[in-house]
């Protein structure tokens, strides 16, 4: 088993996204810093545009993810709907 990861900037707008992704993932692992939020997960990670715009409360692009990404790890799967990091086997 590998872990895929995501870190965002900490700004007000990242608050909402990982919100949602700690939701619709119970397995992640939030890494709260100063700059920066890293989230890890074993094997996959989702992030849902229906959660975010739910906790948003505005219309949300999945591209909009891409402003606040300082780096990530896995093989990223990509739709309007969801953002999708896993390790193919």
């Amino acid at each position: 088993m590998s872990n895929v990861f995501i870190a965002f900037q900490t700004n007000e707008e990242t608050r909402s996204i990982i919100e949602a992704i700690a939701d619709d993932n119970p397995n992640a692992i939030i890494n709260e810093q100063p700059a920066m939020v890293k989230i890890d997960a074993p094997d996959s990670l989702t992030i849902k545009r229906a959660s975010i715009e739910e906790k948003m409360g505005r219309d949300f692009d999945l591209q909009e993810l891409h402003v606040h990404l300082i780096t990530l790890s896995g093989h990223i799967d990509e739709t309007d709907d969801e953002f999708n990091l896993s390790w193919l086997n």
